[in-house]
C-alpha cells in the first residue's frame, strides 16, 4: 500500500494575496500539491504543483468541497472557523492566514468565541473589525507552513 503525501487546500475565496504567493512559493520550493478552491479563482495561480477548482457561487460551496476531498494529514489553509472545525474532525490541520494554527486543542475555543461574537452583533453590539494585515502576520503564517512542510517531509 502507498501512502500518499499530504496536500495543502486553500479556501481562496478570502486569502490574502501575500499569504497566495507565500503559499505558491512553497508549493513550487517544496513540490507539494496545492489546491485553491473558490467561487471565483484567483488570478496566477501557476505551477506544476498547483491546481484550483471553481465552485458553484453559494454560500459555503467552497467550504463542502474542501471537506469532501482533503484527508487526515492534509493542511487547509482558511480564516473560517465553522470550515476549520469540519476539517479538524476529519484529522487535517489549519493555519490561518495570521499565521494561528488551528488543531483539535484550539478549534472549539475559537469556534466558542466566534458564535458568541455573532451573538453580540445580533443583539445589536459593536464588536470591532479585524486589525489591519500586517507584514508580522505574512511572517507568522510563513512560519506556520514551513513547519507543517518539514514536519510532512516536504
Amino acid at each position: 500500500m502507498t501512502s500518499e503525501k499530504a496536500k495543502i487546500w486553500v479556501d481562496a475565496d478570502a486569502v490574502p494575496r501575500e499569504i497566495r504567493t507565500v503559499i505558491l512559493k512553497a508549493s513550487q520550493k517544496r513540490k507539494v500539491e496545492t489546491v485553491f478552491v473558490a467561487n471565483r479563482i484567483p488570478f496566477g495561480l501557476v505551477g506544476p504543483y498547483v491546481s484550483a477548482v471553481q465552485v458553484q457561487t453559494s454560500d459555503d460551496a467552497a467550504d463542502d468541497y474542501i471537506v469532501e476531498s482533503c484527508r487526515r494529514g492534509d493542511l487547509v489553509v482558511s480564516a473560517d472557523v465553522p470550515l476549520a472545525a469540519r476539517v479538524v474532525d476529519i484529522g487535517a490541520l489549519i493555519i490561518q492566514p495570521r499565521g494561528r494554527i488551528l488543531d483539535e486543542e484550539t478549534v472549539r475555543e475559537s469556534l466558542s468565541v466566534r458564535d458568541f461574537n455573532e451573538e453580540l452583533r445580533s443583539a445589536g453590539h459593536e464588536t470591532g473589525g479585524q486589525a489591519p494585515f500586517k507584514p508580522a502576520d505574512k511572517m507568522r503564517f510563513a512560519n506556520a507552513l514551513d513547519r507543517w512542510l518539514t514536519q510532512n517531509g516536504y
